[in-house]
């Protein structure tokens, strides 16, 4: 069956194996997992269920690790709008690995790519959503010596010395293979990667030595850092390691990636800035169901929970195995109605929501002690 994954368009029913092979990544497998947990004493349950399920370079990463050049963490933010659930995911992984492996964060808030890319967003709006987007990963429980938000228009007097390095050595045919781009596409847009490129080895710069990076994204962002790793070696850097999430699918199907950019965002996604009588709402109207039609007929039958939306996002909220098994056999032998899983979700989410909104407005009154100066990097 047909899909697209682009880092501006996800669409069709993803087979995860298939982009593994046509993007050339490798599986993560239980030697490479077992190696990783030697350092982190457990394995995420995002890394458990595989949702994250790929990787370039992670047994690098870890070889340099265990030779004590430990290195950084990168991932980031193209700010054009509000934050979601599916935003979320790699973050959440990411501060996991910042505290098991005691590394630093750079994130990286894409003020211009959301500009060029996006039509009727501008700059200021952009930049105005980087700010706002930024309280969700400080909420997530970063320091400000552990994370450093890089907000591209904020830090180019620094950035683009570098990304024109990059630049000099990316070809426009090598663009136009990767993005689909054409005569059409505007000349910032071309010149976008080559920005982010640079935080993957602008921590190099200012350690004047080498920094192994590590990148955990959604696998939709992957193209830029295929290009990205081509070239920057030639630049005297290595070339970053990454690990590839799968996405969280839309409330309506079980299938592709929560977006904004399909009908109406309100039913397909949940902010984090959502109230819980707006969760319960959206989920209830919206979730896509893997239960029968009647109650009857589903006590009889049971459920499929592979196509059910709210047993989908448990697999990537529910952090007990024994709980999250136990939902799944009782919703497959009938035990469980849909009505009655949509509500376990909408608890579940309803407590994680209203811990990160405290810890959201928190995190507004520190936001310039977070936010990185071209200073860190002279």
């Amino acid at each position: 069956m047909a899909f697209v994954v682009t880092p501006w368009e996800v669409s069709g029913e993803i087979d995860y194996k298939r982009l593994v092979k046509e993007f050339g990544t490798q599986e993560l497998d239980a030697k490479l997992l077992k190696r990783l947990e030697k350092h982190t004493g457990e394995l995420h349950h995002l890394i458990r269920r595989k949702v994250f399920f790929s990787h370039r370079d992670l047994d690098w990463f870890l070889k340099e690790y265990e030779k004590g050049n430990k290195g950084f963490l990168y991932t980031g933010r193209g700010p054009s709008g509000k934050t979601h659930l599916g935003h979320m995911i790699p973050w959440i992984l990411t501060k996991w690995l910042a505290e098991k492996l005691k590394l630093k964060l750079y994130f990286q808030m894409t003020d211009d790519e959301k500009f060029l890319f996006k039509e009727g967003l501008s700059l200021e709006e952009a930049t105005n959503y980087a700010l706002e987007n930024a309280l969700d990963i400080i909420a997530l429980g970063f320091t400000p010596e552990q994370l450093r938000i890089i907000i591209d228009t904020k830090m180019s007097g620094v950035m683009y010395p570098e990304a024109i390095k990059i630049a000099k050595r990316l070809t426009f045919s090598t663009t136009k293979a990767v993005f689909g781009f054409d005569n059409s596409t505007n000349v910032g847009s071309i010149f976008y990667t080559c920005m982010q490129a640079v935080p993957a080895f602008l921590p190099s710069i200012a350690a004047k030595k080498k920094l192994p990076c590590l990148i955990p994204l959604a696998i939709d962002q992957d193209p830029h850092f295929r290009v990205t790793r081509d070239i920057i070696q030639k630049v005297g850097y290595p070339k970053p390691a990454i690990l590839h999430a799968r996405f969280l699918p839309g409330l309506q199907s079980a299938e592709g990636k929560m977006s904004t950019t399909d009908g109406d965002p309100d039913t397909q996604v949940i902010w984090t800035t959502d109230d819980p009588k707006t969760v319960k709402k959206k989920i209830n109207k919206y979730a896509f169901s893997g239960g029968k039609d009647t109650v009857e007929e589903h006590r009889k039958k049971g459920g499929n929970p592979d196509i059910d939306v709210a047993y989908q996002y448990l697999t990537f909220f529910e952090e007990d195995d024994k709980k999250l098994e136990q939902y799944y056999k009782d919703y497959k032998a009938g035990k469980l109605l849909s009505g009655e899983l949509k509500t376990i979700l909408i608890d579940k989410l309803n407590v994680c929501l209203s811990n990160h909104q405290k810890k959201r407005e928190a995190a507004r009154k520190n936001l310039k002690k977070y936010l990185a100066t071209p200073e860190e990097f002279s």
